[in-house]
């Protein structure tokens, strides 16, 4: 590993993979908000998604609150996700909705208690802050997926892979077809995926974990194709891509014309000795699938394909 990576994409060793118990049909679900308010329309039809699919749905009291752009304080955002962490009664957290604010209540975070009780976390955009906090400081498998805002907006084909995700025995596997492979060959390794524009906020804090030996899927949304470019730019000035055993691309929705971002993806990867697929519905698509971090897959970008060796939970 180079000294920029060591550096730039993680100090701390990555905790022991810590997988966490399966849903099942009946169980609560804690809705969390660690970054900004949301839609309340858009919100309880998300919820009735949620209960249609079996599960009950613990609605905090101090969910609505608003702090500007926040969705309350951050002590008050971190006190409601630490409260579902120990309430016996809640098998998994979903987030409400992305925005910002999640980076601000990494601090106030007990890992050390989330690694004593491991649940599913389900989030994606700004909610990555959080996913990758959790993966980095107490090696929880997180779940990047729709939040609960977002549900009524996605095709059935989201909610079908987020329940298979969270509360079925198979393994994820997901393909491209319209995908376009940048790079040839297969990697394998654990899988770090967030948003591009958050987890470059977080290089250089001691939240972003080593890279090395990840398949790295990214994602992002209304960013112009320099914002994409420049920021593709510092992950490779960090380090964090020297070592990687693949790169793999979501949804890039109103970040310039396709044609803009191929060419952006080639100039940076084409020549790369790891497979670079595009095209993966993950992200802020309208379809949204449910990818587990911290778990092991191979990806192939001949086949545009990513598999999970196994589950990304347990019994």
């Amino acid at each position: 590993m180079s000294r920029s990576e060591t550096h730039s994409c993680g100090k701390r060793p990555l905790q022991r993979p810590l997988v966490p118990p399966r849903l099942r049909p009946g169980d609560t679900i804690g809705i969390a908000a660690p970054a900004s308010p949301f839609d309340s329309e858009q919100f309880n039809l998300g919820v009735g998604l949620l209960e249609t699919a079996g599960f009950k749905v613990l609605v905090p009291q101090n969910l609505f609150l608003k702090n500007g752009y926040l969705a309350g304080t951050d002590s008050q955002r971190a006190e409601l996700f630490m409260n579902l962490v120990t309430d016996p009664v809640v098998k998994a957290i979903l987030c409400a909705r992305g925005g910002y604010g999640s980076m601000r209540i990494l601090p106030l975070i007990d890992y050390g208690c989330i690694r004593e009780k491991p649940k599913v976390v389900v989030g994606y955009s700004d909610v990555t802050a959080l996913l990758t906090a959790l993966y980095s400081r107490c090696g929880l498998v997180t779940f990047h997926g729709p939040v609960v805002a977002g549900l009524p907006g996605l095709d059935e084909q989201s909610l079908a892979a987020l329940m298979s995700a969270i509360a079925g025995p198979a393994t994820v596997d997901i393909s491209a077809p319209q995908g376009e492979t940048v790079c040839p060959g297969s990697g394998t390794g654990p899988v770090l995926a967030g948003n591009l524009t958050t987890l470059c906020h977080l290089i250089g804090t001691p939240y972003m974990p080593p890279t090395q030996g990840h398949l790295l899927l990214l994602e992002d949304r209304g960013e112009a194709p320099y914002r994409v470019d420049r920021m593709l730019s510092q992950l490779r000035l960090a380090g964090c891509l020297e070592t990687i055993a693949g790169l793999a691309f979501g949804s890039f929705d109103d970040c310039g014309q396709p044609y803009e971002l191929s060419r952006i993806f080639a100039d940076h990867f084409s020549d790369r000795r790891f497979p670079v697929l595009t095209g993966l519905d993950v992200g802020h698509g309208k379809r949204n699938l449910t990818i587990p971090i911290g778990i092991k897959a191979t990806l192939d970008a001949d086949r545009r394909r990513l598999t999970y060796h196994h589950p990304a939970t347990t019994e």
